[in-house]
């Protein structure tokens, strides 16, 4: 019988985690430092990791290591340049409010096309297939969206929490604006490669 195991570099997100899956083996941990032993694993996953690596070819010689010879890595990030609409869209409003926003487009890695093949053929993986995934996600009310940038998650949570007030809310107000003020469920597409 397989077994699933995670790592996260936030303590309460590896809280969250084995409070929600209490089967799972969830660790505090780094994509650089994985915390498991060599040749562990048949499948590993980096979703929505690599963009945040210190050291990409580090975390990808850590994967690397904790497979099993035969073993299959899988990894993608958002698309920012093209799909990832809510994330553009939040830079773009935090933008007018602050023209010094760090607008996570423009100094993430891996924003361009096979730069994760690229990276996990240096690092010594083989028969690397590429690919884009398209991901649709509903939402219940454009506050529900408001509140994933309320909870101070990855850079633009912590950069919406360090607004005052008056900026947080001029943000808002332009999000829901250029979304066209909805009302009630709204749904948008993203990609991730």
């Amino acid at each position: 019988m397989g077994s699933v195991s995670a790592i996260d570099p936030s303590a309460p997100f590896v809280e969250e985690c084995a409070a929600r899956f209490p089967g799972i083996d969830v660790r505090l941990g780094r994509a650089e430092a994985i915390p498991f032993a060599d040749h562990q694993f048949d499948f590993a996953f980096a979703q929505l990791v690599l963009h945040f690596v210190g050291d990409p070819e580090k975390a990808a010689s850590e994967l690397l290591r904790v497979l099993r010879p035969g073993g299959v890595v899988a990894a993608c990030v958002w698309d920012f340049a093209d799909e990832m609409e809510m994330l553009r869209l939040f830079w773009d409003c935090a933008l007018e409010v602050d023209t010094n926003a760090p607008d996570e487009a423009r100094k993430l890695r891996f924003g361009g096309e096979g730069e994760i093949a690229d990276l996990l053929e240096r690092s010594g993986f083989s028969e690397i297939s590429k690919t884009t995934l398209h991901v649709t996600s509903a939402y219940e009310t454009f506050d529900v969206l408001w509140q994933g940038f309320l909870a101070g998650i990855g850079p633009a949570g912590v950069f919406c929490l360090s607004l005052t007030n008056d900026q947080r809310a001029s943000v808002r107000h332009e999000m829901f604006k250029r979304l066209g003020s909805p009302s009630g469920v709204f749904t948008r597409s993203k990609s991730v490669g």
